[in-house]
């Protein structure tokens, strides 16, 4: 896809001073871009989760291969994942004149909302007590009636039973028995059982490394460090987001008395809002050199300010 303007797509790591923010930074990019094979397909999805669907939806492809050649993704791997991610229905690309952009389909847009709210939330553990017991009608065909289950954000119990958070409807197929908050009166047995149906031991383990990898530049920021370079920061809660959102997207959303003490879930989100707050003066004013089908990028419209506030509830 020509395009105008000359770029330098070249994967670049930049040299920041040992100790500093930008050092930081570029051992967070090193080890993304020494990740074989690189999920550039993933990245960008993450790019337009946290850019672009708070700003109207589109984007230059020529903005999309430079966040990416920061963080040692090559133009090769841009084109190649966009073009599968619009093949799968998640992107759509658009030419004007010789200026290329892609933009999010409905589909996507829909999907990438509601990750959002997963994503920049008031407060972990904040989730519903109660839960909803599914139960498969024996005459269905069980392969047909199964297709949605997950979707409906069930886990299987065994043969013919599912569960799922909060109050919900089940899919065609399963008659639904609602199980109230009352009901669940003894805090250990609930953590106990829920430890038996969720892999929390796993997420777990994620949260920490996800702690492990951020902390370091957390640490810097919270002393007064910041980042002058706009597009090293804008790479950097790229991939926190990025890290963040393979956790949180699992996470099933327990409320607090079925979680274990001490949730690492919690410390994990805490680091994360107080780190993407931290990045995002320069990471949004770089933003706004960003081009859509509609003109440049705002810096932080109305949603970007919404997570923002949000993210803020939980920085402490």
């Amino acid at each position: 896809m020509p395009e105008p303007m000359q770029m330098n797509t070249t994967p670049q790591i930049a040299s920041g001073a040992p100790g500093s923010a930008a050092a930081a930074v570029d051992r967070l990019v090193e080890e993304f871009a020494g990740r074989r094979p690189l999920r550039a397909g993933a990245f960008i999805v993450t790019l337009y989760g946290d850019v672009v669907v708070p700003r109207g939806g589109s984007l230059w492809v020529g903005n999309v291969i430079e966040a990416c050649a920061r963080v040692g993704i090559s133009e090769t791997l841009v084109r190649t994942a966009a073009s599968r991610l619009v093949a799968t229905g998640r992107l759509e690309g658009t030419r004007v004149g010789r200026l290329g952009y892609y933009g999010l389909t409905d589909a996507a847009r829909a999907e990438f909302s509601a990750a959002a709210a997963r994503l920049y939330t008031l407060s972990a553990g904040a989730g519903e007590l109660g839960f909803t017991l599914a139960l498969r009608g024996g005459e269905s065909d069980a392969a047909t009636v199964d297709a949605g289950l997950e979707a409906a954000g069930f886990v299987r119990l065994g043969d013919g039973l599912a569960l799922a958070i909060g109050e919900r409807p089940v899919p065609a197929g399963w008659a639904r028995l609602a199980v109230a908050p009352g009901d669940l009166t003894d805090g250990a047995a609930l953590r106990a059982a829920v430890r038996r149906v969720w892999n929390l031991g796993e997420l777990e383990a994620g949260y920490d490394a996800f702690m492990a990898r951020f902390s370091p530049l957390a640490q810097l920021l919270a002393q007064g460090e910041r980042l002058t370079d706009g597009l090293s920061a804008l790479s950097a809660r790229l991939l926190l987001v990025h890290g963040f959102r393979a956790l949180a997207l699992r996470d099933p959303g327990l409320a607090r008395p079925a979680l274990p003490d001490d949730w690492a879930g919690e410390r994990a989100r805490a680091l994360f809002a107080r780190t993407y707050l931290a990045l995002s003066a320069a990471a949004d004013a770089h933003v706004a050199s960003f081009a859509g089908l509609g003109g440049a990028l705002t810096a932080t419209p109305p949603e970007v300010l919404e997570r923002q506030a949000r993210l803020a509830g939980v920085s402490s």
